[in-house]
């Protein structure tokens, strides 16, 4: 009973701490949305490499996508004539932060990590797409056309606002609810299970820690915000800070479906310099905090070793607590239980004509939703497209549209379609 009470305690006070950043977080993130709608974002990521690669890198560290958000974001901007450079500096620097992060970051592990999580997210992504660029530039780069139904703004600003609104307190939160559950969980067992000084003095030399971090956090997801409570029970418990780091960087920018679908759309020479330069930057960075900067740059704000030294008002907190909570049960009635559109369901044959109901996996997010009805808007003859993320199934209408077109828009973005 001792164990239960004190996980509950730990989540309360974990919860506590992130709430009120999280909820300014997605509140920017609604408004970057305005700000930055993908056809925006896309003008800066053309043919120019250089100067894509740089601008790619620079606009992925405030936008507020989730880790597998990210990829058929990237994926499609790829498609639509960005380069394989900037394309990969946009996957690298956009999941390591965000602008919910950097609040929680913030919050949870202190000023200077909250600075330094942006400044290794921008030298890396614009590293790691220089890099895809060379050797990749004798490399054939395929253009798909895809519509951007999701770019076109509501007029009036009152519309605009419940726009934002939307999208920052339900679609965004819906993206990252599950996994934002999963590390606070995390984070709270880690507390009552491992001892405090678990790891003082157990790694021989900084370098293998910060490898067995690297080897753990690769083929895991969890996403940038999800990672800070993590990262900072951890460090409670004797990791060092760059190992922090690693698991900052190597969590949310890599895991298995995000490595498989990099390979299958963009080439094993992208993968190579994407993963290259997220293991390399991970490591070379972790080695630096921990041997070359201050360490009481990295030690962690007093509310995190002591919850009765909290940095805010505790009405605020326990306030944002409460909404967070609300928000993400809003989250999941929505994703759940809405109310299902009409079934039609029709042969599928090359040249379909009516209403047609199809099975699409790997759709994981608002994201992948959007891409998926993206890519099959844009062939011609197909006047409305919905997927459906609960059951993963994509309902299409229209008239003389060709299914193996959109069969193969669909898997260039990285989903794989079956005849329902």
């Amino acid at each position: 009973m001792a164990y239960i009470r004190d996980f509950f305690n730990e989540l309360y006070f974990i919860t506590l701490d992130m709430a009120p950043y999280l909820l300014l977080g997605f509140f920017f993130a609604g408004i970057l949305y305005l700000l930055f709608p993908k056809n925006r974002v896309r003008q800066y990521m053309g043919r120019n490499r250089t100067g894509a690669v740089v601008n790619a890198s620079i606009l992925g560290i405030p936008l507020p996508l989730c880790s597998c958000g990210v990829i058929p974001t990237g994926l499609s901007f790829f498609r639509n004539g960005a380069s394989k450079g900037s394309t990969v500096s946009f996957l690298i620097s956009t999941p390591q932060t965000g602008i919910d992060s950097i609040l929680v970051t913030y919050s949870m592990l202190g000023l200077p990590f909250a600075i330094i999580r942006p400044i290794i997210a921008l030298f890396t992504g614009i590293s790691g797409g220089l890099i895809t660029d060379r050797i990749t530039r004798k490399e054939k780069e395929e253009q798909i056309e895809q519509a951007d139904g999701n770019n076109e703004l509501p007029a009036g600003l009152f519309a605009r606002i419940k726009s934002m609104l939307r999208y920052a307190f339900v679609e965004f939160l819906q993206d990252i609810m599950g996994w934002l559950i999963i590390g606070l969980l995390l984070a709270s067992l880690i507390a009552v299970f491992i001892p405090d000084d678990f790891f003082a003095g157990r790694a021989s030399n900084d370098i293998l820690e910060l490898f067995v971090i690297l080897i753990a956090a690769i083929p895991v997801y969890v996403c940038a915000t999800a990672s800070v409570p993590i990262a900072a029970v951890l460090m409670l418990k004797g990791l060092s800070p760059g190992a922090a780091l690693v698991l900052l960087m190597a969590g949310p920018a890599t895991n298995a479906a995000t490595i498989t679908m990099i390979g299958k759309v963009m080439g094993r020479k992208s993968l190579l310099g994407y993963l290259g330069t997220i293991i390399s930057g991970a490591l070379i960075f972790g080695f630096i905090i921990n041997n070359f900067l201050p360490g009481q740059w990295f030690i962690l704000p007093g509310h995190m070793t002591d919850h009765e030294h909290n940095i805010l008002p505790a009405w605020l907190s326990i306030g944002s607590a409460i909404l967070l909570v609300l928000l993400i049960i809003n989250g999941y009635m929505k994703k759940y239980f809405r109310k299902k559109p009409e079934e039609t369901h029709a042969a599928v044959s090359p040249a379909a004509q009516g209403s047609i109901k199809m099975k699409v996996t790997g759709m994981t997010c608002n994201h992948c939703k959007q891409s998926v009805e993206d890519a099959t808007t844009s062939v011609k003859g197909v006047e409305s497209a919905t997927a459906d993320l609960a059951n993963g199934s994509l309902t299409i209408s229209g008239k003389d549209y060709d299914i193996e077109k959109i069969r193969y828009n669909i898997e260039s973005a990285g989903y794989k379609v079956t005849n329902n």
